[in-house]
């Protein structure tokens, strides 16, 4: 009898547990932006009605998104980040999660080449003057 009570508590624990884990977004389903239609875009942690909705109408518009970029400089109030949220919540283009991202290149991370190719050298920056030192240079010049 009493085994049977803690079985019991135990599957309620559980399902509980299973329950939480589905509830914090761990478990999500692929959902590529140029096939889904309003509830499956919906469906992918935050995109609410009214991006998913820019998103078709976008998509209606202008063809099919080619990349994470294409989508965020096509819609207006998705940025980079955003799409790099809702790529980790499932949301695919052209059937590539997050390794789409990785492969575009990024203009923040861009190095300067020279004729040949090869990165340029970086310019020797000069220590910063203190204020301190200003102002006695300055004192100089004055006098």
């Amino acid at each position: 009898m009493l085994l049977k009570y803690i079985q019991s508590i135990f599957q309620i624990v559980m399902a509980g547990f299973l329950g939480l884990f589905i509830l914090t977004g761990y478990v999500h389903a692929k959902v590529e932006v140029n096939s889904a239609d309003q509830t499956a875009l919906e469906s992918v942690r935050g995109l609410g009605p009214s991006k998913a909705k820019a998103i078709l109408q976008e998509r209606q518009k202008n063809g099919p998104f080619k990349s994470p970029t294409d989508l965020h400089s096509r819609v207006k109030g998705i940025g980079e980040k955003t799409v790099e949220r809702l790529m980790q919540n499932g949301l695919t283009i052209n059937s590539k999660g997050m390794a789409t991202k990785a492969s575009e290149p990024s203009s923040k991370r861009s190095v300067a080449k020279d004729k040949e190719g090869q990165p340029k050298a970086a310019v020797e920056k000069t220590p910063k003057q203190s204020r301190k030192s200003k102002e006695e240079k300055k004192s100089k010049e004055a006098s």
